[in-house]
């Protein structure tokens, strides 16, 4: 008999704020405190919202100004890199008493544990060496967490995610049969991980509001609703979850692509938002050159500011495979003239390499000076070398000097958000 697995999902309550209260000597169960960048003006999204602010019906990810003028709070500004140090810290605990075969890093602040080894080792219950990881987080870091345990990936997830909450001790334990007791008539739907509005917006149509309609739904009918899906939507009904981690740690993309994205600082003509496009897709050339990566598929994305519907989209498949600005920045130009409206301001940009392949395939057509491509590798390797050793802005080219132009300011963030570096 397969022997009872048992796994741990632990999340950092409230990550960032939590991070930045601990930086301050503050209790992040008491402090109200957000993690938001004022300078963006108080249309901010707030990244992080204190437990204590939370508890006085202050949404997530709220913006800056829909929090009551009467609540006294500190507005920390965003700090990823010192965000970034403190998850490295808490995976390196975690690595104290866990090999790293068995650790997932979902998130910045969420990691999956395979413990069913370790409770032998250890001679602990579950609760217990739970208890124990999140204890030495606190302790060492001052950083509250809570966490899910579960039979599975899928049921240990769960019960982070709904169960922990009623907790007194912030800990979620699952099992199919207390899954299928205590969570098959829970509402609404979109509380279960993997479970989109759009799939709750189709299941609606049949009367399936819960897992227990769900899994008591003709599979045909499931089948013929969701193709393939409905494999996993069946499964996960029934609090099944057959994937372990060795499959995680064993998968492997059949496909590979870079791409980026950035909400402008305030609504851009054509002619400002193509400027930021180009330093984008320089940028991402860059990262294809220093990963040794080529395409020849370009995806570009853009949001208009308007407030009305629908934003532009095009694709551009080049003649030939390469990782170099001067060809792929002169498609995507022609790309973004032939998608995007010159009469309606822009607001969001968005860019995709696509199917990507080793540097080995790089290929050019018969009219292509090939001297004046090794020279532009040549270039390209300084300049990335005199970045990854003194700085992204180290150097710069012209055109990321224009006053509309954002890169600067990109390079100075990670993820899209400031890194707290001067």
């Amino acid at each position: 008999m397969e022997k009872q697995r048992v796994y741990f999902v632990i999340d950092m309550k409230s990550f960032f704020a939590s991070v930045e209260c601990a930086e301050r000597g503050l209790d992040a169960m008491t402090t109200k405190l957000v993690v938001a960048d004022e300078s963006r003006t108080d249309k901010t999204i707030c990244l992080a919202v204190s437990p204590a602010l939370k508890a006085l019906g202050i949404r997530n990810r709220c913006r800056l100004f829909e929090i009551p003028k009467d609540i006294d709070f500190i507005i920390a500004p965003p700090r990823m890199k010192k965000y970034i140090e403190y998850a490295a810290e808490i995976y390196g605990i975690y690595l104290k008493y866990i090999d790293k075969n068995d650790i997932h890093v979902y998130s910045i602040d969420e990691c999956i544990i395979d413990a069913t080894d370790y409770l032998k080792i250890y001679k602990m219950r579950a609760k217990e060496f739970a208890s124990k990881l999140m204890g030495e987080i606190n302790n060492k870091l001052h950083i509250p967490s809570t966490a899910g345990i579960g039979s599975n990936m899928y049921l240990a997830k769960i019960a982070l995610d709904i169960t922990a909450k009623h907790a007194p001790d912030i800990i979620g334990w699952l099992t199919e049969e207390k899954f299928i007791k205590t969570l098959w008539k829970h509402q609404p739907l979109s509380d279960f991980w993997g479970i989109s509005h759009g799939t709750i917006d189709r299941l609606a149509k049949y009367g399936i509001y819960d897992m227990e309609g769900i899994a008591k739904a003709n599979e045909d009918l499931l089948y013929k609703e969701f193709g393939i899906n409905a494999e996993l939507l069946i499964d996960h009904a029934w609090g099944r979850e057959p994937c372990l981690m060795s499959d995680i740690k064993n998968y492997k993309s059949k496909s590979r692509s870079i791409s980026s994205s950035q909400i402008l600082p305030e609504n851009y003509d054509f002619k400002d938002a193509k400027l930021v496009m180009q330093e984008m897709v320089q940028n991402g050339c860059y990262d294809l050159f220093r990963q040794h990566y080529v395409t020849q598929l370009i995806h570009l994305y853009i949001g208009y500011g308007d407030g009305k519907e629908g934003g532009a989209k095009g694709t551009s498949r080049m003649h030939v495979t390469t990782n170099l600005y001067s060809i792929i920045g002169d498609y995507a130009c022609k790309l973004f003239d032939k998608i995007v409206d010159r009469n309606r301001p822009i607001r969001r940009i968005g860019y995709d390499f696509a199917d990507l392949m080793p540097e080995e395939n790089e290929q050019y057509d018969f009219f292509t000076d090939l001297n004046q491509i090794e020279k532009e590798k040549r270039l390209t390797a300084s300049v990335i070398e005199l970045q990854d050793k003194y700085g992204k802005n180290s150097v710069l080219k012209a055109l990321d000097l224009e006053e509309k132009a954002t890169q600067r300011d990109r390079n100075r963030q990670i993820g899209g958000h400031k890194s707290g570096e001067n």
